[in-house]
Formats: structure tokens, sequence, C-alpha cells
């Protein structure tokens, strides 16, 4: 993180948490002054607020309001979860960097906060499983409905999520009541982490640190995916994958084989690589 005097710190914030609220204003001023159109929609979204709790907690409750839902109700709603728990801001604030490094697209933290749905779904979700765990259900099954509506991203309020997460693109994925999804990891469009059928209990996907899960993967059932695997695009798996090892497919196999699989040092999860495992898997053919 840069060096230097910090301004504006986050309530109950950090130090990284606070040199990022400090950036996201920054940046919001400088695309005020450079797009006055926007000029203000960032003042009352980011430069009207003192932390980044405010700002975010003001977002959230107009994306998601409806004619019966307010926004203020939402506001107050949201404002409250992030100042009583300040793991749900250094939360996002891991979500934010992830965005920021991870994909080349995210021009800046702003944007992120702004634009990205995948993050605002996120940061929304750890609301709802806030309120669920609290056991006031139905008001979480309604944010989680809303969540759904408005930002096709439909995560179950009791599902678990670890932060520095990033969903990228987002629209389409799935995770069912009972999965786990550890931190730094990478999911992308259309993921489903589902159930297998009728049976209730603990049946859903159990995703490790640093995993990236590619566009239109399928995993269904209590399965575990171990730490820093890779799941290629469209594969559908229904077991569990090791460790540092990369299952492509439908059904999924193990690049390299079953027996001995090829492993990889890096951590897809952050590393982004999608495709590097296409030279040892030798029946891909066009």
């Amino acid at each position: 993180m840069p060096t230097g005097e910090l301004q504006n710190p986050t309530e109950n914030g950090t130090e990284e948490d606070a040199w990022v609220w400090t950036q996201i204003k920054m940046e919001a001023k400088r695309d005020a002054e450079s797009e006055p159109a926007l000029a203000s929609y960032l003042y009352s979204t980011i430069l009207s607020h003192s932390s980044l709790e405010r700002s975010l907690s003001f977002h959230l409750g107009n994306k998601l309001c409806s004619s019966t839902l307010l926004s203020t109700l939402l506001y107050d709603l949201f404002l409250n979860a992030f100042s009583s728990d300040p793991s749900l801001c250094s939360a996002a604030v891991a979500d934010l960097r992830a965005a920021r490094i991870r994909d080349p697209a995210c021009v800046s933290f702003s944007h992120c906060l702004l634009n990205y749905k995948g993050f605002l779904a996120c940061q929304a979700h750890r609301v709802a499983h806030k309120l669920w765990t609290q056991s006031r259900r139905p008001l979480a099954l309604a944010l989680h409905s809303r969540i759904a509506d408005v930002f096709a991203v439909d995560i179950h309020p009791a599902a678990r999520i670890g932060k520095g997460i990033l969903f990228d693109h987002a629209t389409g994925v799935v995770v069912g009541e009972t999965a786990v999804i550890g931190n730094n990891v990478s999911i992308l469009h259309h993921v489903t982490l589902g159930g297998t059928g009728k049976v209730g209990g603990d049946r859903h996907p159990k995703i490790g640190d640093g995993v990236l899960i590619g566009a239109g993967a399928t995993i269904l059932g209590n399965v575990k995916i171990g730490e820093g695997a890779k799941i290629g695009a469209g594969s559908v798996v229904l077991i569990d994958v090791p460790p540092r090892t990369t299952a492509v497919g439908n059904p999924a196999r193990l690049v390299g084989g079953k027996e001995r699989p090829s492993k990889h040092e890096d951590v897809p999860g952050e590393s982004m690589d999608h495709t590097s495992f296409i030279t040892e898997w030798s029946d891909y053919i066009i």
C-alpha cells in the first residue's frame, strides 16, 4: 500500500481501509471534474459521505430499493450492519482490491464500487448472511430476492463467503444454501454451486482458498474443491478436486490423470490463469 498521510479514515476501519477510501474519493473527484454529467451522481454516492460504509450503504440502498422496500430503510439496515461489524467493511475493501488487481477492465476502485454488480451483490449478500445468522430470516430472504432481481446473482443468505472475492461479470452465478467459498477466490459468470436433488442437509460445494472457477462451470453436491485448484470453463464437477490441480471437461477430468495429476505452483484465484493447462491436455483438438 502506498505510504503517505491518510485522510478520511473509515469508521472502525484499518489503515488499509482508510487508504482505499481516500483513493475512491480522489478518483470520484477526478471523474466529476472530467465528466460534469456525472458530478451530481458522484457527489451524492461518494463525495458527500464521510466513510466507505456510508457510501456503500447509500449506493446499495438505492440499487436494491423498490416501491415497498424503501431506500432509506435499506440504508439504515446496511449502515447498521457495516458499523457494528468492522469485518464486513474489511471484506469489502479486500474485494475492491481483488477486482482492481485481477481484472484488467477495472480502471479504478470507484469504478468497482459504483458499477461492478458482482462486488455489490457480494456486499449485500454479506449483510443478508448476517441477518440470517441473527435469525432475521424473513428479512434476509427478502434482501436475497432483491439481490437476485437487481444483479442477476443468486446467493442463498446462509451461504458462507470469505474475503478477497471476485465475481467477474457475475451474471447467472448461483450459490446454494450450504455452500462455502474461501478467501481469494475468483468466480466467473454463469457458475453454479448447487445441490444434486431434493435431499436436505449439507449438500453444496466447499470451495477452498485461492480457487479459480471458469465461466459456465457447474459444481454439484457436497464436494470439496481443494485450495488453489482450477476449474475450467464449462466443466461439470461431481467429485472432489485435489488442491493445486486443474479439472476440465464434462464430466470433469484432472489434467495429468487421476493417479498423478499435474499440479501448479501459482494461486489461480489470484493469477486468473485460465488456459495454461492446455499444453498439458493431450487430447485438446480443434
